[in-house]
């Protein structure tokens, strides 16, 4: 499409931005209002300055052609504003509406200005269309990308909040486990569990996985890749947790762990890590010291 057309098309939407403006201004802050998501001002601000943007873009466009270069800076806006509703809490379809809900106003303008050129008018309309539409999923796209790295986040920080790395005793630590071992999860746990051996020093550490819902082959060799990499740096590891039906699926599963110590609980590991940094068991019980009893004279 030859520049014309878009500087045409710019001149419509300058001589009526207002009235563009706010019938689709109108499509939005209704919804946008009800659910609380953003301020009316800050939609205005949006809008318009999305718009303006838009016309000074078809101003200096050689082409109506999306995918050329002169486009380039107004993709990037969008990409902001698809970002910045993403994580307002906007729907993916909410955001690509930002950009078709543009249509019908501008298409109102341009039967209005064009209509003595119907030739034209169709020209325009189509070229619109296709840009709008262009613009749309684009949109979209970077929704879905902006969410998937919100998702990333926020598993990444729910993995390290879920993989406690905590000091029991002096050069003993504890590492309860709470939910299904996968891949991604035994690097945090191992980098976890490695960095706090250095900082304390520690030379025994618990891996308690009375929170780990089931064991299988795969659950099985992560843990053993753990007290491996353990080892490595020094420090002896302790597995407890084991419960009956736990310790049946390994044995039934053919793992071997006849190299690693295994306690049902986690307060037997603590007793057994206790007594092999030599130092002395805790006391569990205080003995109060018996008053004695008034002697009576029955006679």
């Amino acid at each position: 499409m030859d520049a014309p057309d878009g500087t045409r098309l710019a001149q419509i939407l300058s001589t009526h931005q207002d009235e563009v403006l706010s019938a689709w201004l109108g499509q939005h802050l209704a919804l946008a209002s009800r659910r609380g998501l953003t301020s009316e001002a800050e939609i205005r601000e949006q809008f318009r300055a999305f718009l303006n943007s838009f016309i000074d873009t078809l101003n200096r466009a050689e082409s109506l052609d999306p995918d050329r270069s002169d486009w380039d800076a107004l993709r990037a806006s969008l990409a902001d504003i698809a970002t910045l509703r993403a994580r307002q809490g906007f729907s993916p379809v909410e955001t690509a509406t930002f950009v078709f809900s543009l249509k019908q106003p501008l298409f109102t303008q341009l039967r209005t200005a064009v209509a003595s050129e119907p030739a034209k008018l169709a020209t325009l309309s189509w070229s619109v269309n296709m840009l709008l539409d262009s613009f749309g999923l684009y949109t979209m796209e970077v929704y879905q990308k902006s969410r998937e790295q919100v998702i990333a986040r926020q598993q990444q920080e729910l993995l390290e909040l879920s993989t406690p790395v905590v000091q029991l005793w002096e050069g003993i630590l504890a590492l309860p486990l709470i939910g299904t071992l996968d891949s991604s999860r035994t690097q945090v746990v191992m980098e976890s569990l490695l960095q706090k051996i250095v900082e304390t020093g520690a030379g025994i550490a618990i891996i308690d996985i009375t929170g780990v819902p089931t064991v299988d082959t795969l659950v099985a060799q992560h843990l053993l890749k753990t007290v491996a990499a353990a080892r490595l740096m020094g420090a002896d590891c302790i597995i407890s947790g084991i419960r009956p039906q736990i310790a049946q699926t390994i044995v039934h599963l053919g793992v071997n762990l006849s190299n690693v110590i295994t306690k049902s609980t986690l307060a037997d590991a603590f007793v057994i890590a206790l007594q092999r940094t030599g130092r002395p068991l805790p006391s569990t019980s205080i003995t109060a010291p018996v008053a004695p009893v008034p002697s009576q004279d029955f006679r």
